[in-house]
């Protein structure tokens, strides 16, 4: 039984969110049609396609897809679909296909653009509908393509505003991720991680900017990091960064949380002044960047302090470790989480090493830290399939958010903001048709019912 408009708003109040949201097969399946069949998201880095016939594996929604470089340089997307018996033209994975794609099962060819090359015995096709010139008979582009600073995003509607639109405020932190190379560019480097965890892919959104977690989700990780310090006499790098989530409450509290429309928004300390010379690593980075910039503009763009910035629908980067956690959705309870590591061009090599070494001990697989978060991921998802309650809570400070110019901004730093703004951005794609009159980027979260019990 398909769910109403008003049932599907009737699912998001102002404070909580039924639990539905997260375990009805139904509502999945509406937000792969109507949230990534009309959002931007990020596909990938041309970095990984740096030559004609290099492709890229990836998913936007439930639709896989092909990242491929062509001929002209160009960088396409393309549903990975034959148009003959349907076979996947690629297997999952990076690669390159040459000059042409070509079907393993009937040896159907495809330019890198898609469009129909040749197919074998074409003499047993005439006198039949077959046309090489009508795109039925060639690979489907994704409707809209659109790069910025190397980062591609697809769009599968053909309508709507433009990727710099939709990201909006947000887009300040790939430019931060850019500017830290002295080269104002960056390159996916050492391999990708793929963690699947058990739960759906609206909890890790909400995970991102949930500062209320940290000190207690991870706090076998921390503890065992300030013991191993103890034990040697010192706090090197490795257990310095997984020190930082036993933080005092009023560290977490003194942080700012910015929500952007559309669901974006990002995690910043203060500024750090001291970010250029903290270590050696750091003041061998500064020393590039200040050789481009001046030093003031150097000291401004590593002094930036952001944590986890989202962008909702394709997931976050982290501009300070040079990383991109993208979040693809498999099932109601099943998601994908790739970690892409970035060079920054130019920087001191010890710059990347450090990069690894935060991906390696706290991203990865095989981590102390990741797999709190999976184990509590997979508790909530279990949890929510229960008869316990209803409601899922988002009410800290609630009602005290101050409005920008821009959009929203914490008065706390353990406010609940970034859940409220991802789901009021949810609920407007999922109940309402695209209004083309007015941009996406200005849909602001709305009042909804406040609830009394969580």
């Amino acid at each position: 039984m398909s769910l109403t408009t008003d049932e599907i708003a009737g699912l998001v109040r102002e404070d909580s969110v039924h639990r539905r949201v997260y375990i009805d097969p139904e509502i999945f399946d509406l937000e792969m049609e109507r949230i990534y069949g009309r959002m931007w998201v990020y596909v990938g880095h041309e970095s990984q396609v740096p030559n004609p016939g290099d492709y890229h594996t990836t998913r936007i929604g439930n639709q896989d897809v092909i990242l491929v470089r062509g001929t002209d340089g160009q960088v396409n997307v393309l549903y990975n679909r034959c148009p003959h018996k349907g076979a996947q033209l690629v297997p999952q994975g990076d690669g390159n296909v040459g000059k042409f794609f070509r079907c393993p099962y009937h040896a159907w060819t495809f330019k890198l653009d898609g469009s129909h090359l040749a197919a074998p015995l074409r003499k047993g096709l005439i006198d039949t509908n077959y046309d090489p010139k009508h795109p039925d008979f060639s690979m489907r582009p994704v409707a809209r393509v659109e790069s910025y600073r190397g980062f591609v995003f697809a769009n599968q509607s053909p309508e709507g505003e433009d990727l710099k639109s939709f990201l909006g405020g947000v887009i300040t932190s790939i430019d931060n991720l850019c500017d830290r190379s002295p080269e104002g560019e960056v390159e996916v480097v050492g391999g990708v991680f793929q963690v699947m965890q058990p739960s759906n892919w609206k909890v890790f959104y909400e995970n991102l900017h949930d500062t209320m977690h940290a000190p207690v989700t991870h706090e076998s990780s921390f503890t065992a990091a300030r013991e191993k310090a103890q034990e040697q006499g010192g706090m090197p790098f490795e257990l310095l960064i997984m020190d930082g989530n036993g933080a005092p409450w009023e560290f977490w509290e003194q942080l700012e949380l910015v929500a952007y429309p559309n669901g974006h928004g990002y995690m910043q300390a203060i500024f750090d002044p001291d970010a250029s010379t903290r270590d050696p690593v750091s003041r061998a980075h500064f020393e590039a960047l200040a050789k481009v910039h001046g030093e003031e503009k150097a000291r401004d763009i590593m002094g930036m302090n952001r944590h986890n910035t989202i962008i909702y629908g394709s997931g976050s980067p982290h501009t300070v470790f040079q990383q991109f956690r993208v979040i693809r959705p498999i099932s109601v309870d099943s998601t994908m989480i790739e970690i892409q590591t970035f060079r920054l061009k130019g920087a001191p090599p010890e710059v990347f090493d450090r990069a690894l070494t935060y991906t390696n001990l706290i991203n990865s697989p095989s981590s102390n830290v990741m797999p709190d978060d999976i184990e509590l991921y997979g508790r909530c998802q279990r949890g929510n399939n229960t008869n316990g309650g209803d409601w899922v809570s988002h009410h800290r400070y609630v009602g005290t958010d101050e409005k920008t110019e821009f959009g929203m901004v914490s008065t706390n730093g353990t406010s609940e903001l970034p859940m409220r703004n991802q789901f009021a951005t949810w609920k407007h794609y999922m109940t309402q048709a695209i209004d083309r009159d007015t941009p996406q980027a200005q849909v602001e979260p709305a009042e909804q019912e406040k609830s009394h019990v969580a």
